[in-house]
């Protein structure tokens, strides 16, 4: 069985899916890009600002899971760029401690809104 989970502190899917969904005792966290969730506009900043807010709005999905980043099992990061990798990687960084999640980070062509980075997450209940 699986269920929807949202929070108002993260932007609004902006198509056809859930913030995340819950299946069993795994939660599954759609990716997330810099969104500001009050007014739904990308931050202005560098990827260092782009990559906290990225974050934020995943710490809010998990938390309305009743989650926490410490829940986290494995996380997959989209970048526009991967001269990007220091940046995003040490504001990632902050977010965790060990054992850190399993980890994969991609270049793609592009991303939704032309964002530089997009994350998702797997957490886990147990």
């Amino acid at each position: 069985m699986k269920s929807a989970v949202s929070s108002p502190q993260a932007p609004k899917a902006i198509g056809p899916y859930s913030q995340a969904v819950r299946a069993g005792s795994l939660l599954f966290a759609s990716g997330q890009i810099p969104l500001d969730p009050a007014t739904g506009t990308i931050v202005e900043g560098d990827i260092t600002a782009q990559t906290r807010r990225v974050m934020e709005n995943l710490g809010a999905v998990l938390g309305a899971a009743g989650l926490s980043f410490a829940s986290v099992v494995r996380t997959t990061i989209f970048l526009a760029d991967m001269n990007d990798f220091a940046k995003v990687n040490e504001v990632y960084g902050g977010y965790f401690a060990e054992p850190y999640p399993a980890r994969a980070t991609v270049q793609v062509a592009r991303l939704p809104r032309d964002v530089r980075v997009e994350i998702d997450v797997i957490a886990s209940y147990e």
